[in-house]
Parts: structure tokens; C-alpha cells; sequence
């Protein structure tokens, strides 16, 4: 497969981009991460891409797929899966919501290769009518070495890409090292949330993290939430973009989350009330008290345009 050759492979059918590898039909998964913006109140503020791949009928999940594909074939596989990300992502025409795609530095490590990726991904913004800043591409932390990662952000953000970083851990030397590249988002692994979301201890700390990515202007994104006491867990420590089957599973497009996530007209403001004291709301710490696992009673949560 040859770089020249991406997009006469890509196939547009119905409401939805699909393109192939060899015997397989590679299609998008979009799934919500959603933003509070008001007490229990959410709207989706970006959604990830995610491959399906199938041969003959036959779904093969990405530890599968990837290592059928050959190594001087990924690139080029990599940026497709890229392009019908974003094209999908387009398709549902919403006025903020951004669209959150893997961004491997080691495949593009050539200074020229990387400039015509970057090309690619504006073309397909271009074609989806998304602004450039509405493109997420996520790097992981432990996708190469450290002077190519810098290298790598800096050029995507050059593009006017926004940035996200994955496997994240929360040592000291994690932190310091996100702090430098400056990311917009950090993406939290959801196994290493849940682990520590079991004990006051872990908690305590999740706090510390989450405020102190804040502080930098760098927002914290908690995902695999699969439980609603985490996803309670997760809103009381202040984290405000979440993600995981609790909220909404992956749908392969074309997708119907327009009918059931409208997006909001106007994001609705924070009530000015001052806070009632303790003994007077009991009703929020029970419920975040709720033992683990237990459904744990909230307002309903509201998604979609104001009314």
C-alpha cells in the first residue's frame, strides 16, 4: 500500500466512510466523551475513534487486526483509519463537538512523511468541514522516545491540532513530563481509575492530579467508566469530560447519536445559589457514599438541547 493511494480507498455508502485492508473492511465506531456543564447536566464534547474490522463477516477487535497488517503497511493504515474517523465524525454536522484520533509518532519519525500526515489530516477536516481545532490527536505516552513525542506535539499543534496524551501514570516523573509537553487533555487509563477509585487513599490522590492538570489548562479526561458510582466518584473529584459503556457505548456509523444526545443549543450556566449547608442536602454525599457497585440515586441526567 503506497501513501498516494489513501484516499482512492476510502468508499463513502449511505451516512457513513469505510475503507479496506486487503481482505478486510476497516469502519469507524464513534464513542461519546461527554462534558458537564451543569449539575447533571451533560452534552458530548468530543467522540472517539475506534476501528471495527471484519473479514468475510467475521469481527476481528484491533489485538487481532493489527498484527495481520504488514509493517511498512501501517502508516498508511493509520492514516485511514484517521480519514474516516474524522469523515464520520463530520457526517453528524454538530457545531462544537470534536472528534479524538490515534496519533502514532514512531510511524511517522521522517520530518517530510510527517508533513504529508499533516496535510492528510487537514484535507479530511477540510472534507468533513471541521476546523482544525476540533481534531483531538492523541499520542501515547509510551509511543516512542521523548525528544520524537515533543517533536511530534509540536508539529501536530503547529497544524492547529489539539493534543491528547494516553497511559498516563500518575508518578512524579509523568506528571512533569506532561507538564512540559502541555497537552489540552491527559486520557486516563480506566483500569488504573477504577483501582484507585476503590479506596479513600486513591481518591485523595486522583484529586491532587485532576486539580493540578487544571491549574495548567490541561484537561483530564476519565474513561472505561463502566459503573454509575464512578462516574459519581469521578464528577465529585471535579473531573468534568468522561467516558465509558456507564455514559454510552460505541456505535458504528453511521451512528444515531444526534437523535439520542442532541447537542445543546447554549451550554446552560451554573446555578449562582449559594451552596445549602451539610445538614440541610444530605442527598449528594449518601449518594457518593453509596456502597461500590450499588446503584446510587441522582437526579436524572439531562442530554441533549435545551428546552
Amino acid at each position: 500500500m503506497t501513501t498516494n493511494s489513501i484516499y482512492a480507498q476510502l468508499v463513502k455508502t449511505g451516512d457513513a466512510w469505510s475503507t479496506a485492508y486487503g481482505p478486510f473492511v476497516l469502519r469507524s465506531a464513534l464513542q461519546p466523551i461527554f462534558k458537564k456543564v451543569a449539575d447533571g447536566v451533560f452534552d458530548i464534547h468530543a467522540f472517539q475513534g475506534l476501528v471495527r474490522a471484519e473479514r468475510n463477516g467475521e469481527a476481528y477487535p484491533p489485538s487481532q487486526f493489527f498484527p495481520l497488517v504488514a509493517p511498512e503497511d501501517l502508516p498508511a493504515v493509520d492514516s485511514l483509519l484517521r480519514s474516516i474517523h474524522i469523515l464520520n465524525a463530520g457526517l453528524l454536522q454538530r457545531e462544537r463537538t470534536m472528534v479524538v484520533v490515534s496519533f502514532q509518532p514512531q510511524l511517522f519519525t521522517d520530518g517530510v512523511e510527517l508533513r504529508h500526515e499533516l496535510d492528510r489530516i487537514r484535507l479530511a477536516a477540510h472534507e468533513a468541514r471541521l476546523a482544525p481545532e476540533r481534531i483531538i490527536c492523541d499520542v501515547s505516552a509510551g509511543s516512542g522516545n521523548g525528544k520524537l513525542i515533543a517533536r511530534t506535539i509540536g508539529q501536530l499543534r503547529g497544524a492547529g491540532l489539539r493534543i491528547s496524551m494516553s497511559n498516563y501514570e500518575a508518578s512524579e516523573h509523568d506528571i512533569q513530563d506532561v507538564l512540559a509537553l502541555r497537552p489540552d487533555f491527559v486520557r486516563f487509563d480506566g483500569d488504573w481509575v477504577r483501582d484507585y477509585l476503590h479506596n479513600s487513599a486513591g481518591s485523595a490522590l486522583l484529586r491532587v492530579i485532576v486539580r493540578q492538570l487544571q491549574d495548567e489548562g490541561i484537561e483530564p479526561i476519565f474513561e472505561q467508566l463502566e459503573e454509575t458510582w464512578q462516574v459519581d466518584l469521578c464528577l465529585e473529584l471535579g473531573v468534568t469530560l468522561l467516558q465509558g459503556y456507564a455514559l454510552a457505548r460505541p456505535q458504528i456509523a453511521p451512528t444515531a447519536f444526534n437523535d439520542e444526545y442532541p447537542e445543546m443549543l447554549l451550554p446552560p450556566a451554573e446555578p449562582s445559589a449559594a451552596p445549602a449547608p451539610p445538614s440541610e442536602s444530605p442527598a449528594e454525599p449518601a449518594a457518593l457514599a453509596a456502597p461500590r457497585g450499588e446503584p446510587v440515586t441522582r437526579p436524572v441526567r439531562v442530554f441533549g438541547k435545551r428546552r
